[in-house]
């Protein structure tokens, strides 16, 4: 079970505690350009670099599904509360 992050605990330098919504948003953003620049290398046979590219969307798709995995565990936790982007 994943659980989220202890009620009202803020990050220190040795826990780090995630900001789930800013993650999220960054996430896609990856997501979103990755897919983009992988289009575009290989129709400009740039194989190479499409595969890179490709595989850093795959990466990108992994991270959002922990964030959201995170991010109903929290919801499970805490419902009702609306978190902010950098909450």
């Amino acid at each position: 079970m994943t659980r989220s992050q202890p009620r009202r605990a803020r990050g220190t330098v040795g826990h780090a505690n995630s900001a789930l919504n800013l993650r999220l948003a960054l996430a896609l953003f990856g997501l979103v350009v990755m897919a983009v620049l992988a289009v575009f290398a290989f129709a400009a046979d740039l194989a190479w670099l499409g595969v890179v590219c490709a595989v850093l969307a795959v990466v990108a798709v992994v991270d959002l599904v922990v964030i959201q995995r995170r991010r109903a565990a929290r919801r499970r936790e805490e419902p009702g509360v609306r978190h902010s982007l950098f909450e």
